[in-house]
Order: C-alpha cells, then sequence, then structure tokens
C-alpha cells in the first residue's frame, strides 16, 4: 500500500492494548476496503510477540491448520500443542502474544461454535494474562450479531472497539494533492473516503482520465466492485439494486424510492434496514427535529462511489462499452455539477463549526414542505443557515434574499432569546460585486470560497 493515511488515533489505540498490563479484547469492523487489515498489519509491523491470521473461504480444519502454521511461526514452541483452537489460544495466552484474526466472519461460517469456545477460554484462562485478542471483520452483520450484540456469545467481553470510518474529505486529498479545490472536491466525490477506491487514482493524469480508466472501462479496477460488494453481502442483490439505483437518481422519500425501484411500499424498510446496516445508506432528517421521534426521514447513499456507480455505469454498461474512451465526456461530463452539488452541500456542513466560533449543537439539513436549507447550524448563540452553490455562475444578492426568506420559517424552540442568525454562503464560482459589497457592510453575513472549505475539514 503506497498510502496509509491518517489512522494515527487507531494505531495508537491499538499500540496502547499491546502495550496494556492486563488482557485486551479488541474487536474491528467497518465497510469492506476501508483498510482494517493494513491498519492492523501495521499496528503489528515491528513486534515479534504478534500473530496475524487472516482467515479464507475454507473448510473449518484447513482453516485451523493455516492458524497454526501462522501461531507457530512466530511461537515455535506452540508445535507440541493439541490442534484445537481453545488450546491454541491458551497457549498463547502463556507468551502474553497479540493475536490477530482477521476475517473471523469466515471461521464462524464454518463453525458456529467458535464464538462460544472463544468466549469459553477467555474467561477461563485468558483475561488473566497480559494477551491481546484482536478479530477483525468486514461483514458488519454478521460482526453485530456474532460478537457485539447482546445476545453474542462474546458479548461484554471487548474491552476496545474500532468501528472504522472512511477517510476524510481532508485527509483523501493526499491522494490527490495537486488537484486544485474544484477538482479535489469533484474526486471526493466519486471516490468518497475508501482508501482501497483513492488508490486507482494516478495523480499525474486529470481527473475525467481517472474516472474514464478506473470506472467507466470495463478494464477498470472498480467498474464491477459495488456489484461484487454487494453479491458477497446479500443474498438476492437485484432488488436492492433497484432501491440504490433510485437513491442515485436522487429519490429521497420512502414514496419515491419504492415508485422508482418498483418496491412494495411496505416491504421497503426492510430493505432499506438492511442497506443502512451495511453503511451504504444513511437516513437523515430536519436538523431541528429529534431522531427518534421524526417522521420526515430522507434516505442517501453514503459512499460516493456507489452513488456514482448507480447514476452512471448500472445499467449503463452497453452503452459505456459503445463509447468506448468517450464515456466520460459523453455520460459524466454534462451531468457532473448536478451530481457533485449533493455532496458538496455535506462537505459544507462538515465545514461549518470550523468557520463559525459558536458552539454548535448540531449541522445538517433542514426542510419543511417546500422550503429547504442546504446548511443548518444548531448553537448556543442562535442559528447558522446557509446556502451552497456548486454552479458555474458567481452567487448573487438573490440567493441571499432567498435565504433570510427561508430561514425565517425555521421552528426552533430551544434558542436563546436574543439569537442573532447568522447568514454563510459557500460559493464554486464567487460572487457578484453587488453581494460581495452587501456581505462587507453586514456583521451577519459570510462568503466561502472552494479552498477555504476544503481547509476547514
Amino acid at each position: 500500500m503506497e498510502h496509509f493515511v491518517d489512522r494515527e488515533a487507531d494505531l495508537n489505540q491499538l499500540t496502547d492494548c499491546y502495550e496494556s498490563e492486563t488482557a485486551e479484547f479488541v474487536v474491528i469492523y467497518g465497510r469492506r476496503r476501508l483498510g482494517k487489515s493494513e491498519l492492523v498489519r501495521q499496528s503489528i509491523r515491528d513486534r515479534d510477540d504478534a500473530v496475524y491470521y487472516q482467515a479464507v473461504e475454507s473448510t473449518a480444519q484447513n482453516q485451523l491448520e493455516q492458524f497454526v502454521d501462522a501461531a507457530t511461526a512466530q511461537f515455535p514452541s506452540l508445535r507440541n500443542v493439541r490442534r484445537d483452537w481453545e488450546a491454541l489460544l491458551e497457549a498463547l495466552g502463556e507468551e502474553d502474544a497479540v493475536v490477530v484474526i482477521d476475517e473471523f466472519p469466515f471461521l464462524i461460517e464454518e463453525d458456529e461454535s467458535l464464538p462460544s469456545r472463544i468466549q469459553r477460554v477467555w474467561d477461563m484462562e485468558l483475561q488473566d494474562t497480559e494477551m491481546t485478542l484482536v478479530l477483525v471483520g468486514s461483514s458488519i452483520s454478521v460482526m453485530e450479531d456474532k460478537v457485539l450484540s447482546g445476545s453474542a456469545p462474546l458479548y461484554g467481553r471487548r474491552t476496545a472497539a474500532i468501528d472504522l470510518k472512511p477517510l476524510s474529505a481532508a485527509d483523501a486529498r493526499q491522494f490527490f494533492p495537486e488537484y486544485d479545490p474544484e477538482t479535489a472536491i469533484t474526486a471526493w466525490s466519486v471516490y468518497g473516503g475508501t482508501p482501497y477506491y483513492l488508490q486507482t487514482i494516478d495523480p499525474d493524469e486529470d481527473l475525467g482520465t481517472n474516472i474514464q480508466q478506473s470506472v467507466l472501462s470495463e478494464r477498470g479496477l472498480l467498474y464491477s466492485e459495488p456489484e461484487f460488494l454487494l453479491r458477497t453481502e446479500l443474498r438476492q442483490p437485484n432488488t436492492y439494486f433497484s432501491i440504490l439505483r433510485a437513491l442515485a437518481h436522487g429519490r429521497r422519500t420512502p414514496n419515491e424510492i419504492a415508485g422508482m425501484a418498483g418496491v412494495e411500499s411496505g416491504s421497503l424498510s426492510t430493505y432499506l434496514q438492511k442497506l443502512r446496516r451495511l453503511r451504504l445508506v444513511e437516513r437523515h432528517i430536519p436538523v431541528t427535529e429529534s431522531p427518534t421521534a421524526s417522521k420526515r426521514g430522507r434516505y442517501r447513499i453514503a459512499a460516493p462511489l456507489f452513488r456514482f456507480w448507480f447514476r452512471f455505469v448500472y445499467g449503463n454498461q452497453d452503452r459505456l462499452r459503445m463509447l468506448g474512451e468517450d464515456a466520460y465526456d459523453e455520460l459524466v461530463a454534462p451531468e457532473l455539477t448536478d451530481y457533485v452539488s449533493p455532496l458538496f452541500e455535506r462537505l459544507c456542513q462538515r465545514a461549518l463549526p470550523g468557520f463559525v466560533d459558536r458552539r454548535f449543537g448540531a449541522v445538517g439539513q433542514w426542510w419543511f414542505k417546500e422550503h429547504e436549507l442546504d446548511v443548518l447550524g444548531l448553537t448556543n448563540d442562535g442559528l447558522v443557515a446557509g446556502e451552497c452553490k456548486f454552479t458555474s455562475q458567481p452567487v448573487s444578492e438573490g440567493v441571499l434574499a432567498d435565504l433570510e426568506r427561508t430561514t425565517a420559517e425555521v421552528r426552533w424552540s430551544e434558542g436563546p432569546a436574543d439569537a442573532k442568525t447568522l447568514y454563510v454562503l459557500f460559493s464554486r464560482s464567487g460572487y457578484t460585486d453587488d453581494l460581495e459589497r452587501v456581505a462587507d457592510g453586514r456583521d451577519d453575513v459570510r462568503l466561502f470560497d472552494l479552498s477555504e472549505t476544503l481547509s476547514a475539514l
């Protein structure tokens, strides 16, 4: 891996566990391709007391033998130990070893009793040693059901958990440091923060060429990636494909999604629940409402590459083949601004607390009936309301007037009585002279460009 970007906090947490004088049981999970294996390999790189075993889809007997090979390579004395998970782990506990089992779900698939057996040896032997046991898994549903949930045998044993997240847009930028702010935001909007996807970018080529080669071309590394990932996680992927396609084409409410996907609205929530569990889809609500009580949730694809793929690749494979090298220019380029806009809004929401010296309770979107705000921050001094324009025209005074009118519709009962609303605008193409003059003359209006937005991330 050429890049190993910003996992300092996670590496430090693991090192602290390894150095601890008590037994540590660490669970690491998260979507595929986020670099979990690379993280643990980096964390034990310079250690001579660590066993790293990457499970594969194989028979239980085969898996056990491969684990024995990994363990005895580091601790030759284990050759005399009975070939059984409990006996081997107990012997490694006596060595105060660091034991990493990567892709743990593959082991459970072959031997459902394994979590109970690990629990037994942990409770009876290992918790009194200085061993660190690390279980890593990409199948979020298996890790939650068999390791983390209240009914799982290993529940309550873990001393640390790392739910590995995608890299931030700022960290992702290290994969294409020469790109200007607009291109960098566009690149993040396509590849997201997944290290494996970002590594396909050749920073010496322009972004269009990269997208053409890695995502749109049949030979591209990411051409079938979302399909491959969904087929490994889901039993009947076709319905999920239809739902993700509807989301990628801007359907947001359950009725809109069910209508375009051709799914009964009654069964839609089961599918959405599963996609949320896989971290591919997220539900969001107006920022002024309670997450548990609000009935006005909207849905969106969380992972940018999936959003891009379901908009431009899925169902278009024949056209992509016919267009060949021209696919990016013909299919993607004309719609790119429209595609990036909602993702630009998400970046502006994340950047906002870096610009405004107030304590934020929450930042998100807000909508009610026909009114909508791209960015709304709730602070102890009142509202911070914003509009994001990823357009080719400079933003004019009319946009500010609309923003003020819409903000007047917001009902937020918890704000201070003397609250003063601050208006913020984010623009790809600058501002008209009139708006610049207005902003200069007012202390409640602030204007930001793309490079400022990126640096606040």
